[in-house]
């Protein structure tokens, strides 16, 4: 098939802008990145054909800036814009500034951005739409008093969230009426510096629920369709860390009716492009409509997995006004997938952010195994940005395979020079509970709360590796020096340098 643009610039960074460029080079398009100063050498910069510099490493002065990413998208040649997840995917400003500049925008319209964007008001399309909704506020709010009064009436614990955007940003949980005031402040401000978007509003906090949302497509014919669904109920600091399909609460009876509430609410709202429809499910089975995403999300891949298809080609196509295609129409899940979310934090820390040099990073390899990564060896990870270093996913026949396989891929991560979650996953996906498939959404704060950080072998197996690099690394130095047959023992004997027993490297 010919391919849809001949020039796409993705207004992103990290695993996500590397992830598109996959897409766009295996249909012939041309990539644009662009960059801020500390991005300047990452691996979205050297993957792309080209890339414009658009400022500081603040994001308030390079990806949130809607002009300098036109003016990138000019300078280019770029016909079309891929947004990416999180910084202004779903800012309907940057879309119109898109369709005012005669760059396609790969996303929703900023008619349906603005009407499922908000989540106040797809609050209230999925009310028309038939869809039960969870109880709160009507609307966005400033007015303090209106948030105690409605906190009251639907009763403690409640959720403040920002109305834009997504990924835990300007969410706050508060237990009681003393909390609301400095989280209503707190949220607003976060909101603000994540989304360019200051808006709140309030809902009830659904006890131990299950996060589950599905995966939708429309078109600008009408068609809408969805992916089946994904379980994304384990995640800390309200981020996903850990997401799946099929998930383990749903029957064909509750699947197909999710599957239709999504539909509905989309084709009421004509929405067009990707996004997802988002659902709480709490211990009794029952289902409320959250919000919804209109954009891409960070655990497409085990959609992709599971049924073949790659939806970023979806998302291209689709914007340039082709229908839903057959295959998108006709999809049908196979086996099970599970999506790990390699951040650099520590885990055993409240998850407090890590940098540094990645003195060594080698990916998992096998069957079943994929990887989106946004980093490479020797790259530096900063704390600008969110610090999420890459996505393993893995497939499996059937859910304990894919766990099994998970588990693997996870012990045979390797990377040095920071702290990453890796060995706490790898616990997660051993525990009772996660075998079971008794998942939700507090799971981190109750069954993982006395993690205590990585094993004692974990530490063993990370100092053998640094050792060897260490030994490695010194061995380079005889290059030249040594003959072939020399070089390739490599022994500490033969070095040149005064190397001695229990000398300090």
């Amino acid at each position: 098939m010919s391919a849809p643009f001949r020039k796409i610039l993705i207004a992103n960074r990290g695993e996500i802008a590397v992830r598109v460029m996959r897409t766009c080079e295996r249909l012939g398009m041309a990539t644009v990145a662009v960059y801020s100063d500390a991005d300047k050498n990452s691996l979205h910069v050297r993957s792309a054909d080209e890339a414009y510099h658009i400022g500081p490493a603040a994001p308030s002065e390079s990806y949130l800036v809607i002009d300098k990413l036109i003016q990138a998208a000019r300078q280019s040649g770029a016909e079309a814009i891929h947004p990416g997840y999180g910084f202004l995917s779903e800012n309907p400003r940057f879309a119109d500034a898109c369709q005012e500049a005669g760059v396609v925008f790969i996303g929703p319209d900023s008619k349906s951005m603005r009407q499922m964007g908000d989540k106040v008001s797809a609050r209230k399309v999925a009310r028309e739409a038939g869809a039960p909704v969870v109880p709160g506020l009507e609307g966005v709010e400033t007015d303090i008093a209106t948030f105690v009064k409605i906190a009251d009436e639907v009763g403690y614990p409640v959720l403040i969230k920002a109305s834009s955007g997504g990924g835990g940003k300007g969410m706050r949980l508060v237990q009681q009426a003393s909390e609301l005031e400095g989280a209503i402040e707190s949220a607003a401000r976060e909101a603000e510096k994540a989304f360019g978007d200051g808006s709140i509003y309030l809902e009830k906090y659904i006890q131990r629920p299950r996060h589950i949302e599905f995966q939708i497509f429309g078109d600008t014919f009408g068609n809408v369709t969805h992916l089946f669904e994904r379980e994304c109920s384990i995640q800390r600091r309200h981020q996903k860390i850990i997401e799946e399909t099929p998930s383990p609460a749903l029957n064909d009876e509750l699947r197909t009716q999710m599957g239709e509430a999504a539909v509905n609410i989309a084709g009421l709202a004509k929405y067009c492009n990707a996004g997802t429809v988002e659902f709480l499910l709490d211990e009794s089975g029952a289902f409320y409509f959250l919000e919804m995403n209109t954009r891409l999300q960070v655990e497409h891949p085990v959609t992709e997995m599971t049924t073949g298809l790659d939806l970023v080609e979806e998302q291209i196509r689709i914007a340039a006004g082709e229908k839903l295609s057959e295959k998108l129409l006709t999809a049908r899940q196979t086996g099970h997938a599970i999506e790990c979310r390699i951040y650099a934090e520590d885990a055993a820390n409240k998850f407090f952010p890590s940098s540094g040099v990645l003195l060594r990073y080698v990916e998992p390899k096998g069957e079943g195994i994929r990887v989106d990564s946004g980093v490479s060896q020797n790259d530096r990870v900063g704390i600008e940005y969110d610090p999420i270093l890459a996505k393993l996913v893995v497939c499996g026949r059937n859910r304990n395979e894919a766990r099994e396989r998970m588990i693997e891929a996870l012990q045979s991560y390797s990377i040095l020079g920071i702290k990453t979650c890796v060995g706490y996953l790898a616990k997660i996906l051993e525990t009772d509970e996660f075998q079971r498939g008794d998942v939700y959404t507090d799971f981190v704060d109750t069954v993982m709360r006395d993690y205590g950080g990585p094993d004692e072998s974990e530490c063993t197996r990370a100092l053998a590796i640094a050792g060897l690099a260490l030994e490695l690394g010194a061995h380079q130095h005889l290059s030249g020096v040594l003959d072939d047959e020399d070089e390739a023992f490599g022994s500490p004997w033969m070095s040149l340098k005064n190397w001695r027993l229990g000398q300090t490297v």
